[in-house]
């Protein structure tokens, strides 16, 4: 009887325990199982319309599907079946203008955020007589990596840059190879690509194009030799090793111009074919003014240059000659702050026309221009941002774009016909992002709110679903298993006056008559929003399930609510972010189940600068902090991103001081650990080398953890898994106690 008493005990426990849910692991949550199901690398066929690609998972072919239906047609390349072919996988590929022409990836390296070398390989999507794809594959240059390659528009060359200088193949001859430039050198001279600054805070990996007719050549050149280098160490490390440094450490040294120092010189050169003559184009630029964009247009030998002068408050845009190199001002957008990068990423070019987004209503807005210049009609207008172009369609001369007319947490798809009808085109409520087919007739729809894991569907251009694709329900099935912590919306008055929106998590056995630790997730910098409607699992998912609230509030400075709610930090960044920060705390600390003893903050990258300056406003609400690889004085950023929001140290001495967190460390209250890694290439590791030493010489006790040969993003091998278990002990320590 016992022993049967305790087996039912053990059954009733099992049960109990089953119907309470499971508890959040956090090496599940690190590993992403409870990521969402995803498409990855979905590329419109260019020409076509009807059908996009995808590589399949191990990389060894490429897809092509129905944009109608969803369903695979046909294989397009595969490596076990293509002639030639001397690679088992591969990592990615482009088409050529017409489809008609695959440019694959191999054996790639990263180089920056975005840009990478690769060995390419060309493989045709001819068919024969019989209607099959049987031809070769063919590498397109021998001569060592290439990086950033670009079609010619009629398919028959392709240009790259190695080494610092552009090449061009002509795959009619064939494949013969030439070169551009001559120039080129390491940290002095780059044609064709960006140099760090413009990749990184102009969102490009590529400064080169062909002329409409495929007859010339146009490129950004970079003279970055009076940059001033930055060097870090590299070690040999682990996950990877490097054998090179085993004894001795090495270093990495590149140009990075930091804030009020020297920008590359930049000028605009074209490049004829067939008479091989390189002109410089008459764009007039200051001193230190920036080129982030050139577009041929659909007109032959019209190109257009945009530049931005250093303040990054003022857009003009060129319409060049390519031959006689005689520039036009076109259009000039201007701010009394700054004018967002962003709005690059809109301009695209068509027939006669092209579009332009600009917040010169306060809200970012979509506008029609010939390529005069002339304005042909203001596309969107009202107390919304629009925050994608998506494409026109020329045929019905309609307009397809994202915004956030419903709510600055949501995003929602929509199109404006040449009457100025708008309707919106996603159903469901939450936030969507759209991808176009080629003619505008489908386009493919990834879903998501607070409670909807990621919803992929087909849909034609009036919205209807055509098909779902992913519907992510065996997550949902996952989920239901397990004690998940809720993610909820709230909003409150700063004493300020300012209403902030948030985002709450509470532990799912939450109890209203217990006190509560809390964590304060934020990012804080210009532009961005944390507080959307979208799913996620993530390691604050993890320590709500641990017993502690989470809440992340956007405050002033961040994105979604127009341009005077982000653009009030101009000049003085971190401080009325600080405050926000701090009225979170004290707002928190006033609801009768938290803790108001034991509250944190912590955040990554702006979000690490936010958690410093936060830590020593002046108000001590935070017992514990964790800032992960933080800027610790606008002194050590780049000119790009620094300038755009405070201008020079030269011309704004005092914001740079109020927006130092050096200046402030000996306000630092509470406890504090501070990480970074050795190799980041954008937020030097400088930052927290004098940081921490500011820290040590004012008598002030805090803990650092360093990762060797990390970057930005602090990965590779277990160091994630390192990293947030070290976040997770320090937060259990000091606000657990």
């Amino acid at each position: 009887m016992k022993h049967i008493g305790i087996t039912i005990m053990l059954c009733l426990c099992t049960v109990m325990a089953w119907a309470q849910g499971r508890s959040l692991e956090l090496n599940d949550v690190l590993r992403g199982e409870f990521t969402p199901r995803n498409i990855y690398g979905v590329t419109p066929i260019p020409g076509d319309g009807e059908h996009y690609s995808q590589m399949n998972q191990e990389r060894t072919q490429v897809i092509k599907y129905s944009f109608k239906t969803g369903q695979q047609v046909e294989v397009l390349f595969d490596v076990a079946t293509a002639r030639d072919c001397p690679f088992k996988r591969f990592d990615s590929y482009e088409y050529s203008p017409d489809g008609q022409t695959l440019l694959i990836a191999t054996e790639s390296e990263s180089i920056y955020r975005r840009s990478f070398k690769a060995v390419y390989y060309l493989y045709s999507l001819r068919r024969n007589t019989s209607g099959q794809i049987r031809n070769a594959v063919e590498r397109l240059s021998d001569g060592g990596s290439q990086q950033a390659p670009v079609f010619s528009p009629d398919g028959s060359m392709v240009a790259f840059m190695r080494d610092n200088n552009i090449f061009l193949v002509k795959l009619l001859f064939g494949n013969s190879e030439s070169q551009v430039t001559e120039d080129g050198k390491r940290n002095a001279i780059i044609n064709g690509v960006p140099d760090w600054v413009y990749e990184e805070e102009f969102s490009m990996s590529r400064a080169m194009e062909f002329s409409a007719d495929s007859k010339m050549l146009a490129f950004i050149r970079y003279d970055e030799s009076k940059v001033p280098t930055y060097s870090f160490p590299l070690f040999a490390g682990a996950a990877p090793k490097y054998n090179d440094y085993a004894k001795y450490p090495g270093a990495y040294t590149y140009k990075y111009p930091k804030t009020g120092e020297a920008n590359s010189k930049v000028e605009v050169r074209t490049f004829d074919i067939q008479s091989k003559v390189t002109r410089t184009m008459q764009v007039p630029l200051e001193e230190g003014a920036y080129i982030p964009r050139i577009y041929f247009t659909k007109q032959p030998d019209q190109l257009a240059i945009v530049t931005m002068n250093r303040h990054q408050n003022r857009l003009d845009m060129y319409m060049g000659n390519a031959r006689s190199t005689v520039c036009k001002l076109v259009l000039r957008d201007e701010s009394d702050t700054y004018i967002k990068e962003e709005v690059l990423g809109n301009i695209h070019f068509y027939d006669n026309n092209f579009t332009f987004t600009s917040e010169k209503s306060g809200f970012n807005h979509l506008y029609w221009y010939t390529l005069q210049g002339n304005l042909v009609k203001q596309v969107t207008a009202g107390n919304y941002e629009v925050k994608e172009f998506l494409g026109y369609s020329p045929a019905d001369e309609t307009f397809y774009f994202t915004s956030n007319e419903e709510s600055p947490l949501r995003k929602a798809v929509y199109k404006v016909d040449k009457k100025g009808k708008k309707t919106k085109l996603s159903q469901q409520v939450g936030v969507n992002n759209a991808l176009f087919s080629s003619n505008m007739k489908y386009y493919l729809n990834r879903y998501t709110n607070l409670t909807t894991p990621t919803l992929i569907t087909l849909n034609d251009n009036n919205g209807k679903v055509l098909t779902t694709l992913i519907d992510n329900a065996e997550l949902k099935q996952k989920l239901a298993q397990y004690n998940m912590p809720k993610k909820e919306f709230f909003s409150f008055t700063t004493s300020r006056g300012t209403q902030l929106n948030g985002w709450m998590m509470k532990p799912a056995n939450f109890d209203a008559s217990k006190k509560y630790p809390v964590l304060q997730y934020q990012y804080s910098g210009p532009g961005s929003q944390q507080v959307q409607d979208q799913f996620s699992v993530s390691w604050e998912t993890y320590m709500a399930s641990q017993g502690y609230i989470v809440v992340c509030v956007d405050g002033r400075g961040t994105g979604g609510r127009g341009a005077d709610f982000e653009k009030q930090t101009y000049q003085n960044l971190g401080v009325k972010e600080a405050q926000d920060q701090v009225a979170v705390a004290e707002y928190m600390g006033q609801q009768p189940y938290v803790d108001k003893a034991n509250i944190g903050i912590w955040g990554w990258s702006y979000g690490g600068y936010m958690t410093l300056m936060s830590m020593s406003e002046g108000t001590p609400v935070f017992k514990a902090g964790v800032a992960v690889a933080p800027v610790t004085d606008w002194n050590y950023y780049d000119t790009v991103y620094g300038e755009r929001y405070m201008r020079t140290p030269q011309e704004n001495p005092d914001g740079y001081k109020a927006a130092s967190a050096m200046e402030r460390a000996d306000k630092l209250s509470g406890n504090l650990l501070l990480i970074h890694g050795m190799a980041d290439d954008n937020v030097h590791f400088q930052n927290a080398a004098e940081y921490a030493e500011t820290l040590v010489q004012k008598g002030k006790q805090f803990d650092m953890q360093v990762y060797t040969n990390r970057n930005h993003s602090i990965a590779g091998g277990n160091t994630r898994q390192h990293l947030y278990t070290k976040i997770t002990n320090f937060f259990n320590q000091q606000l657990k106690k």
